[in-house]
């Protein structure tokens, strides 16, 4: 059996919509095997085991663009958990794994810059698959069909913690309430701010992310959706918290401490046990490393 381990991702960053994302150590493992015939799945809840399966689709897409002609295929979710449509990149673990696993059927046919590209082409927007392949925090762009990015490290003293409801928000009911045209001043401030954040990244002055990581194209829509959340950003920064901010479509509240200042959440974990929807804190670390081809 060919295993394929993809980490969770957060997207956006803040003002960086669509284009910025981190790698995290938290994973989905996958199963493949090539059949004489048929289509299997384990591990799956029932509804996902048929030919719409994230994953089979995305092993299809490869095989086409390998010209490689598969039998039969057993797609197993061996590990889950990465949660599903929180904003931690689950949809993005499917198709990196699937691409992967159908690359090494089809003999590692594809570079990764091309398997990148494949992954970019099904997902519309490289925030999520990128560093899913490659590991650390990723800048990238699309431009026609091809995908163009820089790749940093994120250093271990830099922790992130993951305030994680136990409700759902598809990533299409979170694009439904963005707007269609928005203001001038509003770009200004993303791009802006866009660049500062990863500036500040790139050069460790983590002290001005409470500047950087702010929004005005999406959170402001969004977070209309999650019960609470202006509330429990607030208490991310008067506990410590360099910054907080909608992990990608949401409903996930990532934020983001020093090492030394990690262990002061009792005051947030205290909180979120009493509001009215339960939720998870979870430690996490940046994964640097490249997806193994």
């Amino acid at each position: 059996m060919i295993k394929v381990k993809v980490p969770a991702t957060s997207a956006n960053i803040g003002a960086g919509f669509d284009c910025l994302g981190v790698a995290l150590k938290l994973y989905n493992i996958f199963g493949f095997e090539e059949l004489s015939e048929g289509l299997k799945f384990e591990g799956f809840a029932e509804e996902y085991c048929n030919e719409e399966n994230v994953v089979y689709q995305a092993m299809i897409s490869c095989f086409d663009k390998c010209n490689y002609k598969v039998k039969g295929i057993k797609i197993t979710l061996i590990e889950q958990n990465i949660p599903m449509t929180r904003g931690l990149g689950s949809s993005s673990s499917c198709i990196v794994a699937g691409l992967i696993g159908a690359n090494r059927l089809a003999g590692n046919t594809l570079t990764r810059d091309e398997i990148l590209d494949l992954a970019v082409e099904i997902e519309g927007h490289p925030d999520n698959v990128a560093p899913a392949i490659l590991g650390g925090m990723v800048v990238a762009i699309k431009d026609d069909e091809k995908t163009y990015y820089n790749k940093f490290n994120i250093e271990d003293r830099l922790k992130f913690v993951a305030l994680i409801p136990d409700f759902m928000l598809a990533t299409s009911d979170s694009r439904n309430v963005l707007p269609k045209v928005v203001e001038f001043k509003d770009a200004i401030f993303n791009l802006s701010r866009a660049a500062f954040t990863v500036s500040c990244f790139a050069t460790g002055r983590y002290e001005a992310l409470n500047k950087a990581c702010m929004d005005k194209l999406h959170e402001p829509y969004r977070s209309r959706l999650i019960p609470n959340y202006f509330t429990i950003i607030n208490k991310v920064y008067n506990n410590g918290g360099l910054c907080a901010f909608l992990s990608g479509a949401g409903p996930t509240i990532m934020s983001l401490y020093l090492e030394k200042d990690i262990n002061n959440l009792s005051e947030v974990n205290t909180f979120i046990d009493n509001l009215d929807e339960k939720w998870d804190l979870i430690k996490l670390e940046a994964e640097n490393n490249e997806i193994h081809l």
